[in-house]
């Protein structure tokens, strides 16, 4: 099965839509060899900061000489993007590989699998036959049901934050939606719970506590950073008394890193040997796309992820941080967010909003967003066409000498870096 195959296989896959429930997702992996118990992992589930998590994690895990595996979602540029070692995109040819090998025996199922599950069992057969020390899996959404939810003991369950996101899955409650990603802690292993909520941290504790696992928080009093932590070169964090940067951008970075750096002290008490000067190395040399990323600097152009109420707050709060003027947006949304908060949210730091719709069958219209701004009186302009929208949001961007930033569902990064290179080749 060569790339071109491996894609229209997955494409006969999610056909099938998106199903909740690991019956498949098991009796796949059992035929395969359950490849899924022969590395380590470190489970993550969380509404925000997944990706960022793992980065960082990656990062000074691979300083410190570990193969480490990587799987996350959605695929930011291509579906390959999901797969990673020692934080490099999987090649188109083995990836190939993997989806031909794991096809037939998909075909050989009574229940096919779904897109997401063979794309899991996929990830757990690469860290195997790549010779990974540990693996850092994402959960795709939620916890409990999740497919990536067939680790039995993980060396360590992390929950990075609980925020509303996916409702119609979850539920409309951070008390509903703690509970299901509260559904990865597994009996006996510990657990990292990062966020604020006091809610969600109190469901994790009940959970923790049915399951004889140890739960472990971030100790803030270790922690320090100032306004001035955050510029647009980076973050800096200072880690019992040792300062250390980050060239990820975000004022979130920092929440980020606590979560990282908590969880290496715990990764050291599960026997991995984490030095210093790796965590050092590890956070200075990380890399991530599509969060709060600078994409171009004449004239500034930022990429931010952010598609729920809470990313967009976080990204409000970077865009304060980082610029004393407005700035123009691009948005891009998918139509089952709350986006209708998010003129309330990002109005008073925009002078002018495009509106796009991302190429995705779940995209919201570019005429229905760009109305929602205009509701409350902010300049909006709808683009049908998106090539023709990112093009007018830079041309304008660029005669009144503000900053753009692209935001939205990371579902549309890859169409916008590309639209950004046309652009930029033209000049």
């Amino acid at each position: 099965m060569n790339y071109t195959e491996a894609l229209g296989y997955l494409k006969k896959a999610a056909e099938r839509g998106s199903i909740l429930g690991l019956s498949r997702i098991s009796e796949l992996l059992r035929l395969m060899g359950d490849p899924q118990e022969k590395v380590r992992t470190v489970h993550i589930a969380g509404t925000n900061g997944k990706g960022s998590f793992g980065a960082m994690l990656t990062s000074v895990l691979k300083s410190a000489g570990y193969k480490v595996g990587g799987f996350s979602s959605p695929a930011i540029t291509k579906v390959t993007d999901s797969f990673r070692i020692d934080g490099a995109e999987l090649s188109e040819e083995d990836f190939a590989e993997l989806i031909g090998d794991i096809a037939p025996i998909c075909e050989s199922m009574d229940e096919k699998p779904t897109e997401f599950e063979v794309l899991t069992a996929a990830a757990f057969e690469l860290f195997v036959r790549k010779g990974c020390d540990i693996a850092l899996v994402e959960c795709g959404m939620g916890g409990d049901l999740d497919s990536t939810n067939v680790i039995k003991a993980p060396v360590l369950s992390v929950i990075t934050n609980v925020q509303k996101d996916h409702a119609a899955f979850l539920g409309n409650t951070i008390a509903e939606i703690a509970s299901h990603k509260c559904g990865i802690i597994k009996q006996g292993r510990p657990v990292y719970f990062g966020g604020d909520s006091e809610e969600a941290c109190e469901i994790a504790a009940d959970t923790a506590k049915k399951m004889g696992a140890e739960l472990f928080l971030p100790d803030h009093s270790q922690f320090s950073w100032t306004d001035e932590s955050c510029t647009i070169n980076g973050t800096d964090i200072t880690y019992k008394g040792e300062k250390l940067h980050i060239p990820l951008l975000g004022t979130y970075q920092c929440e980020n890193a606590v979560n990282v750096l908590s969880c290496a002290e715990i990764l050291r008490r599960e026997g991995l040997v984490i030095p210093a000067e790796a965590v050092r190395e590890g956070l200075a040399n990380v890399k991530w796309h599509g969060r709060f990323e600078v994409l171009c600097r004449e004239p500034l152009i930022i990429y931010d992820g952010a598609h729920n109420p809470d990313g967009i707050r976080c990204a409000a709060d970077s865009i304060r941080r980082y610029f004393d003027k407005r700035v123009v947006f691009l948005i891009g949304v998918m139509a089952d967010k709350e986006y209708g908060l998010y003129a309330d949210m990002l109005g008073e730091l925009a002078d002018t909003v495009f509106a796009v719709k991302p190429d995705n069958p779940r995209s919201l219209d570019s005429s229905v967003l760009a109305e929602t701004f205009r509701k409350k009186s902010i300049r909006a302009v709808p683009c049908e066409d998106y090539s023709e929208g990112v093009r007018a949001a830079y041309s304008y961007a660029e005669e009144k000498g503000l900053p753009l930033i692209a935001l939205g569902t990371l579902y549309m990064y890859r169409q916008f870096t590309e639209e950004l290179e046309k652009i930029k080749g033209l000049r």
